[in-house]
C-alpha cells in the first residue's frame, strides 16, 4: 500500500501517461500507462540496455523502428483458445500483425551493436505460410473471398443470379406500375426484396407486405411473382453463410495451433515498443542514460529537470524548469534540506524520487551527463499533507500514520531503501516535532540506504557536525528580491529569512529588533556566517563558471588547430602522393614512346635520316615530359564592365559599357558615349592597361604552281585527329614512305584545326623529311585549315 501512494505523491501515472503518449501500438500505450516496476537490478539494467539500444536505431535509421501493421490481436486469441470463431477483420489483423512482426524482426537482425533486441525478437516466430492462408481467404475488407473454396465460389454465383432475376422483374413491375408506387426504387426488408406501394393501392400489386411507413401511407410489398424466388436466394445465402463460417472455423482453428506463440510474440513486440517509447521519451526530454552505481560510488547528477515541469513548459506554456544538482558521497545516508516555504524543496524531493524511478524502470534521466545513481530496491515518501476530517486525522497524525507504514515495510525487506520525508516532524510543538525529527532521521541512517528530509527545524542543522553520515543542503533565498531562486545549495544550511522579509514589507524598526533581542545574538550570528558562506559560495560558482567557459573555448579552439593540422598533413600526403602518381605515370609513357622510337630505328634501314628523325623524336619526347620553369606573370589591370574608370586626357570618370577584343572600351560620362582604346583609360587608383604583345604571324611562303592534280582519295588520305605528336609523327612517317613506294606524289593530313598544336608540329615534321617536297593547307571547301597537303618527291 505504501508503495502505490508513493507513487501517487511523487506524481509518477501523470509521467507514465506522458511516456504512452510515444508508443507505436495500442499494447505499447497500454503498457506505458501501467509501466511495471522492476524488482531486482538486473532487470533494470536489462531494461536500460533495451532503451539504449532502440536509442541508437532511433538516430542512425532515417524513419526509426517501424511497428506498421502490428494490431492488439490479444482479445482474438483469448477468444479462440476458448473455442470462439474470429471474424474476417479480427483474421485480417493477426495476418498483418504477422507481416509487421516479420519487417520489425528484419530491420532490428540487420543492425549490429543490439544484442538484447536481438536475442528478444529471437523468440518470435512469425508463421508466413499463415499469413498466406489468412490473405488467401480473406480480402483487405476482412470478407472472405470467392476464392477461398469453391463451394463458395459456385454459392455466390447462384446467389447472383437469382439476384438478378429478382431485380429484372421488379423493374418490369415498377414500369408498369408507376401510378401504384410512392418511389420508382427496389429496398430490402430483412433478407426479402420490396418496392414501396401506395395505400391505398397495395392491391393493385399482389405480393405479401413486410413492413409499413411510420404514417401508414407507404406499404412495402414483396410482390408474388419474386417470393419462389426470393425463397431460393434465402436458401442459397444461408448455405453460403455457413460455408463462410466453416472456412473461417478452419482458419481459426490454425490460430489456435499455434496460439502459444503467438502471444509470446505479442509479448516481444509489447517489450519492444515499450522500449521504444522510452527511447523518444528520453530524446524529447533530451535526458542521458543512468548508470547504476554502487554503494561505495559518489551520486552524481547534474543539472537534474523536474520531467514533468518540462512536459508543462513545453505543452502548457509553463515557467522554465530551473535544474538542480545531487551530489551525495557513499558514506552519507541522510540529507537535511532547509530553506524558505516555496522554495523549491518538496519538488526537489519529487526531482530525485523520480530520477529513481526513471532509472530503475528503465528510462533516461533529464540531467547532464555522466548521470549516476544508485538502485533503490523501494522508493518510499511522506510528501504533502495527509489531513483527513472524516478519520479524525489532523496534519501531524496523517504524517505519522504514513511514517510508521514507511518503517513497517523497512524492517520487513532488505532491498535498498530511498526515503522522501516532506517537512519531517512538523504539525506539532517545535520542540517535540524537532526532537522526534531528529529521532527518526537517525532511525533512518542506521536502517537504510539513503534518506532525503526538508524541515524548517534549525537543530537539524547541526547534526551534519555531530554525524559524518549527515549532509546538508539549503533552497538559495535572493535578498534583493526577497524571492527564492530555487537553485539548491549543498553543504550549507538554511537561513532564517523571516525578519529580513518582515523588515523589507514595511514592518516597523521597533518590532524588528525586539524580535532580534527576543532570538538572541547567537542565532543573528549564524544567520550573518551562513550569509556569508553564501556569498563565498556564489562568488565560487561564478569563477568557476567563467574558468569552465575558458576552457570549453581552448578546448574547442584546440580542436580546430588539431582538426586543420590534421587536414593540411593529408592535403600534403594525398599531394605528395599524386605527384609521385604523375611522375611515375609520364616516365612510363615516355619509356613506352622512347622504346617504339628505338624499335622503329631497328625495324628500318639503318640510315642517317632515320637516325635523324629519331633523334628528333627522342627530342620532343623530353620537350614533352620535362618539366618546364614558368615564372607566373602578375596580372595587369583589365577594366570590367560596369566599372568606374578615369579618361585623363578629358579629366573625366565614365563607366565601362563594353569592350571589344581587349583593345577598344565603349564608356558613358553623363549623356555621352564614347568608343576609345584601352590605354587611353585608368583605374580609379591610377593603374593603366597593359596590352599583351602580340608574337609576329608567321607567314609561309607561297608556294609554287603545282601543275599536278591533288585528286583525294582513300589511300592518299591520313586521318590523325585525336592523336597526340609523336604518334600522328610515326603514322605519318608510315603514309610518306607507302607513298613514296606506290609512287603516289600527294598525301592529305586530315588533324583538325583545335588548338593548332597538332597542326604545327605535323608541319614542323614535314618542313624536316627529307622526302617531302612541299605542303600547304587545303582550300576552304576541303577542309581549311583543319587539313595539310603534302607533295612528295
Amino acid at each position: 500500500m505504501i508503495q502505490t501512494e508513493t507513487l501517487a505523491l511523487l506524481e509518477w501515472p501523470r509521467l507514465c501517461q506522458h511516456l504512452s503518449t510515444f508508443a507505436a501500438t495500442k499494447l505499447g500505450a497500454i503498457a506505458s500507462r501501467y509501466l511495471p516496476i522492476p524488482q531486482t537490478k538486473q532487470e533494470s539494467i536489462e531494461l536500460l540496455e533495451q532503451t539504449k539500444e532502440v536509442y541508437y536505431l532511433e538516430q542512425k535509421l532515417d524513419r526509426g523502428l517501424s511497428f506498421e501493421g502490428i494490431q492488439d490481436i490479444g482479445l482474438s486469441l483469448e477468444r479462440a483458445k476458448i473455442g470462439g470463431m474470429l471474424s474476417g477483420v479480427e483474421l485480417l489483423n493477426i495476418a498483418t500483425t504477422l507481416a509487421g512482426v516479420r519487417r520489425l524482426r528484419r530491420v532490428i537482425e540487420d543492425q549490429d551493436n543490439v544484442p538484447t533486441l536481438t536475442s528478444l525478437i529471437e523468440q518470435v516466430r512469425t508463421y508466413p505460410e499463415l499469413e498466406q492462408s489468412i490473405h488467401h481467404c480473406i480480402d483487405d475488407r476482412g470478407e472472405v473471398t470467392d476464392r477461398a473454396s469453391e463451394k463458395l465460389a459456385e454459392l455466390r454465383v447462384k446467389s447472383k443470379q437469382f439476384r438478378d432475376k429478382i431485380y429484372k422483374i421488379l423493374h418490369n413491375i415498377l414500369q408498369r406500375q408507376a401510378n401504384s408506387l410512392q418511389e420508382l426504387v427496389i429496398t430490402q426488408r430483412g433478407d426479402r426484396f420490396v418496392i414501396p406501394v401506395k395505400a391505398g393501392q397495395k392491391e393493385q400489386i399482389p405480393g405479401i407486405v413486410h413492413d409499413i411507413s411510420g404514417t401508414g401511407s407507404t406499404f412495402y410489398l414483396e410482390p408474388n411473382s419474386i417470393i419462389q424466388l426470393g425463397n431460393s436466394l434465402t436458401q442459397i445465402q444461408r448455405q453460403e453463410q455457413k460455408e463462410v463460417e466453416a472456412i473461417l472455423t478452419a482458419l481459426t482453428a490454425k490460430i489456435t495451433e499455434v496460439e502459444d506463440d503467438l502471444e509470446v510474440l505479442l509479448v516481444c513486440v509489447t517489450k519492444i515498443d515499450l522500449a521504444t517509447a522510452k527511447a523518444r521519451y528520453s530524446l524529447w526530454l533530451q535526458a542521458n542514460p543512468p548508470r547504476l552505481i554502487n554503494a561505495e560510488e559518489t551520486v552524481t547528477v547534474r543539472n537534474l529537470r523536474h520531467p514533468l515541469l518540462v512536459w508543462q513548459h513545453q505543452h502548457e506554456e509553463g515557467n522554465p524548469v530551473i535544474p538542480i544538482t545531487v551530489t551525495i558521497k557513499p558514506e552519507i545516508k541522510v540529507v537535511a534540506i532547509t530553506g524558505p516555504n516555496t522554495g523549491g524543496k518538496t519538488v526537489t524531493l519529487k526531482t530525485f524520487g523520480l530520477a529513481a524511478l526513471m532509472s530503475k524502470v528503465g528510462l533516461f534521466i533529464p540531467a547532464k551527463e555522466p548521470v549516476e545513481m544508485p538502485w533503490f530496491g523501494n522508493i518510499l515518501a511522506d510528501i504533502g499533507d495527509e489531513q483527513s476530517l472524516e478519520q479524525s486525522l489532523s496534519t501531524f497524525s496523517g504524517h505519522i500514520r504514513r511514517i510508521s507504514r514507511i518503517i513497517s515495510a523497512i524492517e520487513s525487506e532488505t532491498s535498498p531503501f530511498l526515503i522522501l520525508l516532506d517537512e519531517v516532524g512538523a504539525g506539532t510543538d517545535p520542540a517535540e516535532g524537532s526532537a522526534l525529527a531528529i529521532a527518526l532521521l537517525k532511525y533512518l541512517a542506521d536502517n537504510v540506504k539513503l534518506t532525503i528530509a526538508t524541515t524548517h527545524y534549525g537543530e537539524l542543522k547541526a547534526l551534519k557536525y555531530q554525524d559524518s553520515r549527515f549532509e546538508n543542503a539549503s533552497v538559495e533565498f535572493d535578498d534583493n528580491s526577497l524571492q527564492p531562486t530555487y537553485r539548491l545549495l549543498w553543504g550549507i544550511p538554511g537561513r532564517s529569512n523571516a525578519l529580513t522579509i518582515a523588515q523589507r514589507l514595511g514592518l516597523k524598526s521597533e518590532i524588528i529588533s525586539v524580535a532580534q533581542e527576543q532570538m538572541g545574538g547567537y542565532s543573528e550570528e549564524v544567520n550573518q556566517v551562513i550569509a556569508g558562506l553564501e556569498a563565498q559560495r556564489r562568488e565560487q560558482e561564478q569563477k568557476a563558471e567563467t574558468a569552465s567557459q575558458l576552457l570549453q573555448k581552448t578546448e574547442r579552439f584546440y580542436a580546430q588547430v588539431s582538426q586543420k593540422a590534421s587536414e593540411l598533413k593529408d592535403r600534403e600526403r594525398e599531394l605528395k602522393l599524386s605527384q609521385e602518381k604523375a611522375i611515375q605515370d609520364a616516365i612510363s609513357q615516355a619509356k613506352a614512346e622512347i622504346a617504339k622510337v628505338i624499335r622503329t630505328l631497328q625495324q628500318g634501314p639503318q640510315l642517317g635520316q632515320n637516325a635523324q628523325k629519331a633523334t628528333e623524336n627522342l627530342q620532343k619526347i623530353g620537350e614533352t615530359y620535362l618539366p618546364v620553369v614558368v615564372t607566373p606573370k602578375k596580372p595587369g589591370y583589365k577594366p570590367k564592365i560596369g566599372e568606374k574608370i578615369r579618361i585623363p586626357r578629358l579629366e573625366q570618370t565614365g563607366e565601362v559599357i563594353s569592350l571589344e577584343d581587349n583593345e577598344q572600351i565603349t564608356v558613358r560620362f553623363g549623356i555621352m558615349k564614347m568608343t576609345l582604346p584601352v590605354t587611353d583609360i585608368e583605374s580609379l587608383d591610377g593603374q593603366k592597361v597593359e596590352i599583351p604583345v602580340k608574337p609576329p604571324k608567321t607567314v609561309a611562303p607561297p608556294p609554287p604552281k603545282n601543275t599536278s592534280l591533288t585528286i583525294r582519295t582513300s589511300q592518299n588520305t591520313l586521318d590523325l585527329r585525336g592523336s597526340r605528336v609523336h604518334n600522328a609523327e610515326i603514322e605519318l612517317d608510315k603514309a610518306i614512305a607507302t607513298g613514296s613506294a606506290t609512287g603516289s606524289t600527294v598525301l592529305w593530313i586530315i588533324h583538325g584545326k583545335g588548338t593548332g598544336k597538332l597542326r604545327d608540329g605535323i608541319q614542323q615534321f614535314l618542313k624536316a623529311h627529307s622526302q617531302v617536297e612541299k605542303f600547304e593547307l587545303a582550300s576552304d571547301k576541303d577542309g581549311g585549315a583543319g587539313v595539310t597537303i603534302a607533295y612528295l618527291r
